[in-house]
């Protein structure tokens, strides 16, 4: 399910959690069921396909701070969060023309445009239907989200202003797309075992800068990792700048133009891919992005020293190192 660990330090608290995430699981589906089997088809894909669940484990793990937390609740927090990510995945495939998601065809090369879009638009609205049954407190954190979720997407297309930093843009659009989501993950959590309203506002900065570095971590792998199962250099391939290449063209010096070259342009010559990464794994400008996630992961972690203590503060730190080390 998630290629995150499991914090195992606690056993019985393992087991609570694998219990809830399997739990999730099965209602991810239920829920994604529609009138017709081919909508109920286009809309399981994705969610068949798998993927990592970072953010329901992140509803389950922020639930556990407190006791008594109605599990029944617990996961339909976790399945509005995963809905409305996966919808939105379905939406970015269009945008993006992306011909794989998850190691399967994406909806939109596999039907069609039309149909990835109605998909991603059903997805949102089961998931605001399960929401409505949480409470106005939850639908408006959701609704907030989303309309996070879409400011980002319009950012990422439109590019930064001419007087914009590039980086700071790219981390703008980060925290919209990426860490917004995650943030109310991890909210939604601590709404549902009663945290105190101090508590939540830690949870939110926890989520927001712990969302970031997992997407960062991503960004590392796309260039550093031969063994992560994904195939290395798809950003390049596309044109994509991410953090690695932003933070070299801030420092490129004049020894740095052919691989400035290299990173302006989608890059179609398979031949150009692998030299690309090599001079890139190679450049210092990758263990300086490496420090900057790492620094990251930190300030996310200390937002947690506000949290009471137990096994699920320990695996929220827990997942601190374990976003950077799957990008070691």
């Amino acid at each position: 399910m998630t290629s995150l660990a499991q914090p195992a330090a606690d056993p019985a608290f393992e087991a609570l959690v694998r219990e809830r995430l399997d739990a999730v699981e099965a209602r991810l589906k239920t829920t994604a069921a529609a009138q017709t089997a081919f909508t109920t088809d286009a809309a399981q894909h994705l969610l068949s396909a798998g993927g990592k669940r970072f953010r329901p484990l992140l509803v389950v793990l922020a639930s556990q701070l407190y006791p008594g937390a109605d599990p029944s609740l617990v996961d339909r927090a976790a399945v509005v969060m995963e809905l409305t990510h996966v919808a939105s995945l379905y939406h970015d495939d269009v945008m993006d023309e992306a011909e794989v998601r998850r190691g399967v065809p994406s909806a939109n090369s596999r039907w069609d445009n039309t149909v990835a879009i109605m998909v991603g638009d059903f997805l949102f609205a089961r998931a605001s239907s399960t929401v409505a049954t949480m409470g106005t407190d939850y639908v408006l954190l959701q609704a907030e989200t989303f309309a996070r979720l879409v400011q980002g997407q319009i950012a990422e297309t439109r590019g930064p202003d001419a007087e914009a930093d590039p980086l700071d843009h790219y981390l703008d659009v980060v925290g919209d797309k990426t860490g917004s989501l995650i943030a109310a993950s991890t909210v939604f959590g601590g709404m549902v075992c009663g945290a105190p309203q101090e508590v939540l506002d830690s949870l939110a900065q926890y989520g927001e800068e712990i969302g970031v570095v997992f997407q960062l971590s991503d960004d590392l792998i796309d260039i550093a990792s031969d063994t992560s199962g994904k195939t290395p250099g798809t950003d390049l391939r596309e044109g994509v700048a991410t953090l690695p290449v932003l933070m070299l063209r801030a420092s490129a010096g004049p020894e740095d133009t052919r691989l400035l070259d290299l990173t302006s342009r989608p890059l179609t010559d398979e031949a150009e891919v692998a030299e690309a990464l090599a001079r890139l794994r190679a450049h210092p400008v990758l263990e300086q992005a490496r420090a900057e996630v790492v620094r990251r992961a930190e300030v996310a972690r200390s937002y947690l020293s506000r949290l009471p203590e137990g096994p699920a503060r320990d695996a929220l730190s827990a997942l601190c190192d374990q976003v950077v080390s799957r990008s070691s």
